[in-house]
Formats: structure tokens, C-alpha cells, sequence
């Protein structure tokens, strides 16, 4: 078992390596031929020779930095809710409803956003297409918030019980209970949630593809349409394979690979630390 681990754990940092190196293959001849900076612009306008992807990557950290800030306090609620406010068996109802939100594909989540909250978007609040950065938050945040809630719920579930017996022994009611000692002692759950969090919606493309309308552009207001970096390159790569378009491809995804893994290892060194700390 031993041996299959490490092999298993090798052919996974060789797939890693293998991807950077294949990413960064492809962007040599932009370094080469110093078109590194059109792509590092901000101006996406192809037929006029600007391929910059700056708003792309602004509205990934946007888009994903307002979802995540919308389902955490939910996450945090419903985790609270589940295992403290309520019957053991409503408890983990929710928490059975989480586990099957989180089976969901995400094409559903954005095919029945489309159908539901666009139209209510455009008719009812009366702003532009539907397809914005508002719907696309919103969705974002649905999508993130079982991931949110189970690997939160999972650190909660590790609290000493004694701290529980002591809490009620010295007259704690149960929201005292999760206010002053339960989710102190879980911090670092809740980090370790929200980066995971927003590691998913950094890294989500159909959500931004269908419902964010995808214009490549900074917004003005949340009911303007934008296109974020994972969308981008769906885009691109379906409908473009020889010019500087589709090179910025490959930039798009460089910029993502380092993202994502500066995201792992935050999550890794909070994972040592609190290691360090209960030791």
C-alpha cells in the first residue's frame, strides 16, 4: 500500500510538472518575440491587434473574492445551524442536502440559473441582458457554498467534546457556545473553507461562461456583462487555433496554474500550522 502511495503521489507531481511545463512551452515564443506585454494589456479587441487579458484576470478575482464573501457567512450559518441549533436529525438532513448540492454538476447550476434568475434579473430589476456579473456571482456562490459547509462541518466535527460539556456545565447556551468557543477553536476551518471556496470559483468555467454574458471589459455596475479567465479560454480555444488570440490561451493559463497553486499551498501551510499548534 505503501509503495502504491508513492507512486500514485508521483505520477501526480509529474502530471503537475508536466502541465507548467507545456504551459510555459507555449508562452516561450510570446517571451521570445517580447509580445508578452500586448497580452499583459488591457484592452481585448482581436480584429484591432489588442489581446490584452488583464480584465479577464480582474474580473476572475473579482467575480470569485464577491462570491466567496457571499456564501461564507451562509456556509458558517448552516454549519452552526446543522450541528448546534437544531435536532440531531434535521441536522443532518441539511447536511445530507449539502452532500447531494455538492454532486451536482455545474453545468446544471448555470442551466437552470439561465431559466430562473436571468429572466428574473432582466424583467423584474430591469438591468440589461440578464447575462451579468451579478447573475454569475450569485450562481457562484450556490455553486461554492456545499464545498464551504463540508469542509467547515469536518473541523467542527474534531472539536473536543469535552469543550461542549464544559461550555454547558458553566451555563453556555448554545449560541454562546458557537460564539465564544466553538468557532474559535475551528478558526482555521473557516480559512481553510474560504480558500477553498474561492479556489473552486476561481477555477469554475461554466458558471462565467453561460451566465456572465462575456465581454471582455471591466464592469461598471453589477449588471454588466464580463468574461472571466476560465471562460476565456473556452472560448478562444473553440474558435481560433494559429493567432495571438489563441496564444493568449495559453498566458490565461499560466496565470491560472500559479493562482491555483499559490491557493494550495496557503491551504497546506494552514493545514501545517495548525498541525504545529495542536502538537
Amino acid at each position: 500500500m505503501e509503495w502504491s502511495l508513492s507512486i500514485a503521489a508521483g505520477l501526480s507531481a509529474a502530471a503537475i510538472v508536466c502541465i507548467l511545463f507545456l504551459l510555459g512551452f507555449f508562452c516561450m515564443p510570446l517571451l521570445a518575440s517580447g509580445e508578452i506585454l500586448r497580452i499583459f494589456s488591457w484592452t481585448w479587441q482581436p480584429f484591432h491587434g489588442h489581446f490584452g487579458i488583464l480584465p479577464m484576470c480582474a474580473v476572475s478575482l473579482l467575480l470569485s473574492v464577491a462570491a466567496t464573501s457571499l456564501a461564507f457567512p451562509v456556509a458558517v450559518g448552516i454549519c452552526c445551524y446543522a450541528n448546534f441549533l437544531v435536532p440531531a436529525g434535521a441536522g443532518r438532513l441539511v447536511l445530507t442536502l449539502m452532500h447531494f448540492m455538492a454532486g451536482i454538476p455545474t453545468v446544471i447550476y448555470a442551466f437552470v440559473s439561465i431559466f430562473l434568475l436571468v429572466p428574473l434579473v432582466r424583467d423584474h430589476l430591469q438591468c440589461g441582458t440578464g447575462f451579468s456579473f451579478f447573475t454569475a456571482m450569485l450562481t457562484l456562490s450556490l455553486l461554492i457554498l456545499p464545498t464551504m459547509v463540508l469542509v467547515f462541518n469536518a473541523h467542527l466535527q474534531q472539536a473536543d467534546p469535552i469543550l461542549r460539556l464544559a461550555a454547558e456545565a458553566a451555563g453556555m447556551n448554545p449560541v454562546q457556545q458557537v460564539r465564544h468557543l466553538l468557532i474559535p477553536t475551528a478558526s482555521r476551518g473557516l480559512v481553510i473553507a474560504a480558500v477553498l471556496g474561492f479556489g473552486r470559483a476561481v477555477g469554475d468555467t461554466m458558471v462565467s461562461l453561460m451566465l456572465a454574458g462575456n465581454a471582455p471589459q471591466l464592469p461598471g455596475s453589477p449588471f454588466d456583462s464580463v468574461r472571466t479567465l476560465t471562460a476565456h479560454i473556452a472560448l478562444v480555444i473553440s474558435t481560433d487555433s494559429q493567432s495571438m488570440a489563441y496564444q493568449s490561451v495559453f498566458a490565461s493559463g499560466l496565470v491560472l496554474f500559479f493562482l491555483l497553486s499559490t491557493i494550495n499551498l496557503l491551504i497546506r501551510r494552514i493545514g501545517r500550522r495548525q498541525g504545529g499548534a495542536a502538537s
